[in-house]
């Protein structure tokens, strides 16, 4: 088997080895590194990316990969190969931030300049160094501000090898999810390194389902190659085609009575809002037939704001 060489750092056969993307440097002379672990067994088999905190406020994505790095059948792999990046952003994850010290999103840098922006040069650094080496790769993510995502898995369907790759991993939902310029998913495919993304939780909060799911799920996806022994159950996993959101008709305290991730049928009660001072309250109801895959957890809303995420099976 060849040598995996990072950036001028050369991983054996056989070798788990922390290593150092590259070294990037703040108007203030700061030193920002980004750390790669490398698991590699002495056997043929596939290389499997793990990488989370492209945006510095997603934690559950961190914690699925602090909780990967540190099992002992991962240090000693049967087959194959494990890079895990637990911080891509590591400044903003310093700040708690989604974006970039120069206000860019990480996530739309992609392919990167080498002489480009802080976060291109990231985006170019994983472009050049960890994508040839892969051969596909789930990438951690949350819901946004104050939304919490039911753990899922996020694809492209029109792509058989993108879909198999998701049934192996079996989380509880998968999603057709097209492609959006600039990602990091996108620009990997273009190299045919499927990529997909794992999305569980809120940002800047801890979620205890999210995370489990998402370490069963890389345990299931690594079994599946022969990379490691675990014995984690499948999941029923419910693809998802088309999706919709529930917004709110009036302003107020938005109260949700329903779990994320459940089954609803159209006009359920999903939830109400209520009138600050007592005497209005507006019923939420489900505008169709479906699972939830994400809820607003805003307790204030404003009419036309966004709640309840609705995702529809075929």
């Amino acid at each position: 088997m060849e040598d995996f060489i990072i950036n001028s750092q050369t991983i054996s056969a056989g070798e788990n080895k922390q290593i150092v993307l590259n070294s990037y440097e703040l108007h203030t002379k700061t030193k920002i590194e980004i750390p790669v672990f490398v698991f590699r067994s002495k056997k043929k088999g596939p290389t499997l990316l793990l990488s989370a905190g492209m945006h510095g406020e997603e934690t559950n994505g961190i914690e699925i990969i602090r909780k990967i790095i540190t099992r002992d059948e991962i240090k000693n792999l049967n087959c194959g190969n494990v890079i895990a990046i637990p911080v891509i952003n590591s400044v903003s994850f310093l700040f708690g931030s989604r974006d970039l010290p120069d206000g860019r999103d990480l996530n739309r840098c992609f392919p990167g300049n080498k002489n480009g922006s802080f976060g291109s040069r990231i985006a170019y650094d994983l472009m050049k160094h960890i994508v040839p080496l892969i051969d596909f790769g789930i990438d951690f993510h949350t819901g946004g501000a104050k939304i919490s995502n039911s753990p899922q898995i996020r694809c492209v369907f029109e792509f058989p090898e993108n879909v198999a790759l998701a049934e192996k991993f079996s989380p509880p939902l998968i999603i057709d999810s097209s492609y959006r310029e600039g990602t990091f998913r996108k620009e990997a495919a273009k190299k045919n390194k499927p990529i997909l993304v794992y999305e569980g939780g809120e940002s800047l909060r801890f979620d205890y389902t999210a995370i489990n799911e998402g370490v069963n799920g890389c345990l299931r996806l690594m079994k599946s190659y022969h990379m490691i022994n675990n014995d984690t159950p499948k999941n029923h996993s419910v693809k998802i085609t088309k999706d919709t959101w529930i917004r709110a008709h009036t302003s107020g305290l938005f109260h949700m009575n329903r779990m994320n991730g459940s089954y609803v049928s159209k006009n359920d009660l999903l939830g109400v809002i209520c009138n600050p001072f007592g005497d209005i309250e507006h019923k939420v109801l489900s505008t169709a037939d479906g699972y939830i895959v994400g809820i607003n957890n805003q307790p204030v809303v404003n009419q036309g704001d966004a709640l309840i995420h609705i995702g529809m099976e075929g």
